[in-house]
């Protein structure tokens, strides 16, 4: 009976062994080192925007009045204390803006004619009718003068955009003489003129003289605190910092204004959570170029480890005296240390599983990502020499080796020639834009415990034209 419980007991034993994983060693335990992830490096986005002001031009020209007349005209007077009274029109020749620095002009040459005539009072009472009235513009044609405006816009840090107008002096061309003495009123007119003008610039600085630009850059916010899908390659989270605008810059046509954005952004394969803030004050500007963008991928192990597995699985490598294993699924992760632990498990000659380790590595040179320093991690090499000697084979691990290799060289061109497409088009008509992508590089890895996360680096230059937009106030 007990040679009987003895055979049991070794067959039992023998099914037990032969339905488990025979070989199984402790997972890694990597010591403590002084790795951490730095900080995203903030990324600059400066983006100058060059607008054709010929657009304004032509909306200015519809929309302000050619002719101006005098009250009542042609019947009604204009009296001027007692002793004086006037009528007139005044017709305007097309517009002409010029730019120069900070400043925008506006200019028009005015065309006018006026009838006055003046009557003899004392303290405020007529003792004498009226004078023939006297003429000026009429037989002679027109009289000429040139008026312009000069403005400025400058952006405020909370936002707001003041407008502010200079009247620049009337410019005669022609004398006014009334009457047959020829008398010259030209000063006359001119003083009246201002005066008309004064009253407009007053107008026009209380209906554009502060303009909130909040409500439109809090939209821009908004949107850049978006999530974004990229359709294959995760999500976009961009986390803008900061923004800044110069003051408008003009020359002759044209306009030009710089954005600039400071951002933190962020790829992941999983939706981050939106979060929406109120837009900051503008922060100081200075002269940038171009941009220059950190970003970081968070890249989840799960998703990493199927992408492995797909490539490995059922791989077979032959090993001395006729021993054998079949991959059947690697698991990548981390533990907060340099090295990234990839977990095998195998069939074959045996069953069971080891675990390698390895510093994910970018080489710059190359365009490639590899593991370096592959090997087995130091308990899996212990178990093996002990238990099963024939697996501790380097022959695995230069097999693994070309499966931990990413030549990224292809992908960065294709990336960069994709870009340049998308930086240089028209992105609705009238509104273009044109840059280049300088740079596309990977700068560290960081294998962290719940993510891999890779940070890339691009820069290059971009810009923006407007030639024609709708416009109106």
């Amino acid at each position: 009976m007990l040679k009987s419980a003895g055979f049991a007991l070794l067959i039992s034993s023998f099914v037990f062994i032969s339905c488990s994983n025979k070989i199984i060693p402790d997972k890694p335990s990597l010591p403590k080192t002084d790795f951490r992830m730095d900080s995203l490096p903030e990324s600059e986005i400066n983006i100058p925007l060059q607008i054709n002001l010929r657009p304004v031009y032509s909306f200015a020209e519809k929309a302000v009045d050619t002719m101006f007349t005098s009250t009542n005209w042609p019947d009604g007077w204009v009296q001027d204390g007692c002793d004086t009274r006037y009528k007139y029109t005044f017709r305007r020749g097309p517009l002409q803006m010029k730019g120069s620095g900070s400043y925008l002009t506006l200019g028009f040459t005015g065309f006018y004619k006026i009838i006055g005539s003046t009557r003899v009072c004392v303290n405020g009472a007529a003792i004498s009718p009226w004078t023939p009235a006297c003429r000026c513009g009429y037989d002679e044609g027109e009289r000429k003068v040139n008026v312009s405006f000069q403005n400025s816009v400058s952006i405020q840090p909370n936002m707001q955009a003041k407008l502010s107008i200079n009247r620049l002096e009337p410019q005669p061309l022609d004398k006014c003489n009334v009457c047959f003495w020829g008398q010259d009123i030209t000063k006359e007119v001119m003083k009246g003129l201002k005066e008309e003008l004064d009253a407009s610039k007053i107008e026009m600085e209380k209906n554009f003289g502060n303009y909130d630009l909040r409500p439109k850059f809090q939209m821009m916010w908004d949107e850049l605190n978006k999530v974004y899908n990229l359709y294959g390659l995760g999500w976009l989270q961009i986390n803008p910092t900061k923004v800044r605008i110069n003051n408008f810059f003009a020359k002759n046509d044209s306009l030009t204004v710089s954005v600039g954005i400071s951002a933190k952004p962020i790829i992941s394969f999983e939706k981050p959570q939106e979060h929406f803030t109120v837009v900051p004050t503008l922060n100081n500007f200075s002269n940038r170029n171009g941009f220059n963008i950190f970003l970081d991928a968070v890249l989840d192990y799960d998703s990493l480890s199927n992408i492995v597995t797909t490539q490995l699985k059922d791989k077979r490598i032959d090993l001395t005296a006729g021993k054998y294993i079949i991959v059947k699924e690697c698991s990548l992760y981390g533990i907060d240390n340099e090295n990234l632990i990839i977990k095998v498990k195998f069939e074959g000659s045996d069953k069971g599983l080891f675990y390698l380790t390895g510093k994910p590595t970018y080489d710059v040179a190359n365009k490639t990502i590899e593991i370096r320093d592959l090997d087995f991690d130091i308990r899996s090499k212990n178990f093996l020499v002990k238990t099963a000697g024939w697996l501790f084979n380097h022959r695995i691990i230069n097999e693994l080796k070309k499966y931990t290799r990413f030549d990224l060289s292809v992908y960065i061109e294709s990336a960069k020639t994709t870009a340049n497409q998308q930086l240089n088009k028209e992105w609705i008509k009238g509104i273009s834009s044109s840059g280049k992508l300088s740079d596309v590089k990977i700068i560290s890895i960081y294998p962290l415990r719940q993510w891999l996360i890779i940070r890339s680096n691009c820069n290059g230059e971009l810009s923006v034209k407007i030639d024609a937009a709708a416009f109106s106030f």
